[in-house]
């Protein structure tokens, strides 16, 4: 639990974990392997954990800033050599269901894709059905903005009394990319109607690199919007929403910022980020939060 300092404590809520344990079984996006992941209940004050019941004694990886070991395509995190790629769709859903006690066993070293999105880990809770408990934790109001910076890429957190994310998507040479724009206040009802359904996406010029790499063995036209080089959609079909692409960097921001462990209120508006610089301004917040370089 973060030790949050007091001038900056709002309010309270329950901590909630889940009734029963619910699991799911898909390939990874980067392996292309079977992997079966399942939500259990944990006790007050675990937090959310991933255990790698694939590797001898099973070995726990917390969810937290101090595990993320890689940011370069997806959100990874780790103890030396023991990883989970690809955490943020998951911790997303967790997130905007406020789950703050959760035992993740998982037989691989990334969790499912499903299609590409939040939506089987939303199922998920909702199948487990969530449970309150006895211990409070602290919801915190950010009052002061809380900003990180590089080049075309910003983020800034402003005082709200909402848990609001805006994101501003802009690829100049893809017209498909160009100028999407979304915002919303960030709750379980929201999350799950707007934001959990949309899909990852890449650009067809970077299959073949990634490819290359060892990675997206398990993609398809399936779990992934695949951008052509003229700017249009490879996908059959229309777009869930004209602006899948912004909400599906909601969601990849929700889940990246649920590493802080910690919530809180503000309105967070994000220009071009990725998970990189998801990474840099969470660091920022929980800075802020826990009083550390702070005047």
């Amino acid at each position: 639990m973060v030790s949050v300092r007091p001038s900056l404590t709002f309010l309270t809520r329950k901590q909630r974990t889940l009734q029963s344990c619910s699991s799911f079984s898909g390939i990874g996006i980067h392996t292309g392997e079977e992997v079966t992941i399942r939500f259990c209940p944990a006790k007050e004050g675990t937090g959310i954990v991933f255990k790698r019941m694939d590797l001898p004694s099973n070995p726990v990886i917390p969810a937290t800033i101090e595990y993320v070991q890689d940011t370069s395509r997806s959100t990874t995190i780790g103890i030396k050599d023991i990883r989970i790629h690809t955490v943020e769709h998951v911790l997303s859903a967790i997130k905007a269901y406020n789950i703050d006690n959760l035992s993740i066993e998982i037989s691989g070293i990334e969790p499912p894709i499903g299609n590409g999105s939040s939506d089987i880990f939303v199922n998920m809770i909702e199948s487990g059905g969530i449970q309150e408990q006895e211990q409070t934790t602290p919801i915190v109001k950010i009052q002061d903005p809380v900003y990180w910076s590089e080049g075309d890429v910003h983020l800034v957190a402003l005082p709200s009394d909402f848990y609001k994310i805006s994101y501003t998507l802009h690829y100049p040479d893809f017209p498909a990319l160009q100028g999407q724009f979304h915002s919303l206040n960030i709750n379980q009802e929201s999350f799950k109607k707007e934001i959990a359904p949309c899909r990852t996406f890449s650009l067809y010029k970077e299959i073949a690199m990634l490819m290359e790499q060892g990675l997206i063995k398990g993609g398809s036209l399936d779990n992934a919007i695949v951008v052509k080089d003229d700017g249009g959609i490879l996908n059959k079909g229309e777009l869930l929403f004209p602006t899948e692409m912004a909400r599906h960097k909601i969601l990849d921001l929700n889940g990246d910022l649920s590493l802080i462990r910690c919530d809180f209120l503000a309105h967070i508006i994000a220009v071009r980020s990725g998970h990189t610089s998801n990474f840099a301004f969470a660091k920022c917040l929980l800075n802020y939060i826990t009083m550390e370089n702070h005047s």
